[in-house]
């Protein structure tokens, strides 16, 4: 079967919309700190500790 260009194109811009709408876990993962400096994080200070400095990059990132 043959796929059109403008099947191709919208497919094409679907995907790039789907990529930008999802930049803020790209931003967010760059911050986080490791899953091991997260978890002597929860060891030392706490679940609320941990997520008040989950949350400065939640906060830095927001979900659109």
């Amino acid at each position: 079967a043959v796929i059109s260009k403008a099947d191709i194109q919208a497919k094409q811009a679907e995907l790039q919309t789907a990529y930008d709408n999802n930049k803020y876990q790209r931003d967010r993962e760059k911050e986080y700190p490791s899953i091991v400096d997260q978890l002597d994080d929860i060891y030392h200070n706490g679940i609320d500790a941990w997520k008040a400095t989950i949350k400065v990059t939640k906060d830095k990132y927001p979900k659109e």
